[in-house]
């Protein structure tokens, strides 16, 4: 910037009609040098001279870990919920961990007056990026009986747009195939009053589809009721009004 200034300032001393008649000489531009890129960031290490490196790495291993190195856990009851016909159905999670690594639990089910379907899923999830995870590990069918336990392998995370997805794909000990993709989107009508669009798409032996609409009042950020309703097709077609809450902490 000061090079263009000085040049700027040694043209307008000597103007081109005056250096074509030889009264002066017009001034030539600077030459630009490469430089060896940026400095080397300097090593924030002066308390080693006093108290030595290894009495200090205990201080800069906490310090990453309270600067975003910590574990962390959540635990989120999203789906409890009764049915206008008697029938009830829950789904949640729970992870613990940092931001790259966690263990997860999830649990599902639904039931009329008995345990007709439930499952509990354990698995390592791995961020693969800034907004999904690769997650892998064992689902445990409890009901229906038999009992049946598959590897899971599949991702979670944000789509853009704001949609959370989960999509993941199961082997059974018997050798069975299956699938499972959910896509859920919060869409805020005020601050507290969320209506949540819900699609899930169930493959294998026995295919089914769910597309649910719920709508909750935020009382606090950890405690909502919600209304809604639930449309399933499979080997049958069936629709509820639900009422229930989501509670997370």
């Amino acid at each position: 910037m000061i090079a263009a200034l000085l040049l700027a300032g040694a043209a307008q001393a000597c103007p081109p009609e005056h250096a074509a008649v030889g009264h002066c000489t017009l001034p030539s531009a600077p030459v630009m040098r490469a430089t060896a890129g940026p400095p080397a960031p300097v090593r924030a290490d002066a308390a080693d001279a006093i108290w030595g490196a290894a009495a200090m790495a205990p201080a800069r291993a906490q310090l990453r870990r309270e600067h975003g190195g910590g574990t962390f856990s959540f635990v989120l009851l999203d789906i409890a919920e009764l049915r206008d016909d008697g029938s009830y159905r829950w789904e949640g999670e729970a992870w613990f961990g940092g931001d790259i690594n966690r263990f997860a639990l999830t649990s599902e089910g639904e039931g009329q007056g008995h345990l007709e379907e439930a499952e509990v899923q354990a698995l390592y999830a791995r961020a693969i990026g800034p907004y999904f995870n690769l997650q892998a590990g064992v689902r445990q069918d409890i009901r229906p009986r038999p009992a049946r336990t598959y590897l899971t392998l599949g991702v979670d995370g944000l789509a853009p747009y704001w949609f959370e997805l989960e999509a993941h794909a199961f082997l059974s000990n018997k050798g069975d195939l299956s699938g499972r993709v959910a896509v859920s989107y919060d869409q805020r009508i005020t601050q507290r009053l969320i209506l949540q669009p819900r699609a899930e798409v169930n493959v294998g032996q026995h295919s089914e589809a769910e597309l649910d609409l719920r709508l909750r009042y935020e009382f606090v950020r950890e405690f909502a009721p919600y209304v809604g309703v639930s449309h399933r097709r499979g080997d049958g077609r069936a629709t509820y009004l639900v009422a229930g809450v989501r509670a997370w902490f």
